[in-house]
């Protein structure tokens, strides 16, 4: 029987510009690690938490790459321990679904390692009450992508129903992440509560016409759709200098851009890697001339899955 595993699950883009709280996908880099380690206790417990800078909690019921092992252990009646070791690649509060990858690689490898070939939809299940306490509500649009390793939308929620959709063959993705935390929780809190039907007829337009975009390879239909007229307007102010490196963005050539997920990461969409890396040395400009510390990504879309990286 296996008593160790070490997994990599990645990165995740949310909302992608209209497609609030239904739509995301993964991106290659950066993400968590994972180890997990059978023990003789019948209890989870946290051993150590690297790259948070003491910022995560190690309390089970607070942690959510543990709540949601632990979760998952009581749902299947296992009475057996469970030693953890979180190695956090990104940065916390950046808009990259941080809290999801460490939910979502925790039942991840503990399936792999305990063989109890569960399904995607029923890991997805726990992973989403690690995901709760983080964000404050239930919401899979980081960790449905990240689970799932593409593009995916989040139909509804009673039960939850998760639809993968094809991806055009060379679509890149440009991430640059300004060194600011914003909190999910604190993100959600200044959203309106109410919309107008002008806005939301113009928003459920902009989502069909995105997803039919990327389900044809119309990259001229993707970019025309990647307007958000509800929450971007609201949330731009959260990050310095958003305007200029939106527009830079796109005089580089982007298909569109936008915030990801809470912020302060920032995406931009392209169908050459050229193009991806072009558009990455301009936005990094832009918030050079800010004067905030930043790291940029460029990733190729498309099953960016989590990944056993060692097993014993």
């Amino acid at each position: 029987m296996k008593k160790y595993i070490k997994a990599f699950a990645p990165a995740s883009i949310s909302n992608i510009a209209c497609g609030f709280d239904i739509l995301g996908f993964a991106i290659e880099n950066p993400g968590d690690e994972i180890e997990l380690f059978l023990t003789d206790k019948n209890k989870v417990e946290i051993l150590e938490i690297t790259g948070d800078g003491n910022k995560l909690p190690l309390e089970v019921e607070k942690n959510t790459a543990a709540f949601a092992i632990y979760s998952m252990l009581k749902s299947l009646n296992l009475n057996i321990g469970v030693a953890i070791k979180l190695h956090k690649k990104m940065p916390l509060g950046s808009g990259l679904g941080s809290s999801a990858a460490s939910a979502v690689v925790a039942v991840f490898a503990l399936n792999e390692l305990l063989e109890t070939k569960l399904s995607k939809l029923q890991l997805l299940e726990f992973a989403l009450k690690g995901e709760e306490l983080a964000s404050g509500a239930i919401h899979a649009d980081n960790v449905a992508p990240c689970l799932y390793g593409n593009l995916t939308l989040i139909r509804g929620y009673n039960p939850v129903d998760v639809i993968e959709l094809n991806l055009p063959k060379d679509i890149y993705c440009t991430v640059i992440y300004s060194d600011v935390e914003i909190k999910t929780i604190e993100a959600r809190k200044i959203l309106p509560k109410e919309i107008p039907l002008k806005q939301a007829i113009t928003q459920w337009g902009n989502v069909g016409g995105l997803v039919a975009g990327f389900l044809t390879g119309d990259f001229n239909l993707i970019s025309r759709s990647m307007e958000d007229v509800i929450i971007e307007p609201v949330r731009k102010s959260l990050i310095p200098g958003y305007d200029e490196i939106k527009k830079t963005a796109l005089n580089a050539g982007a298909l569109g851009c936008n915030i990801s997920g809470s912020g302060p990461s920032v995406f931009a969409l392209s169908n050459t890697l050229e193009k991806a890396d072009f558009i990455a040395t301009e936005m990094k400009q832009a918030v050079d001339k800010i004067g905030i510390k930043n790291t940029t990504y460029v990733s190729k879309i498309g099953n960016n899955t989590p990944k056993i990286l060692e097993v014993e």
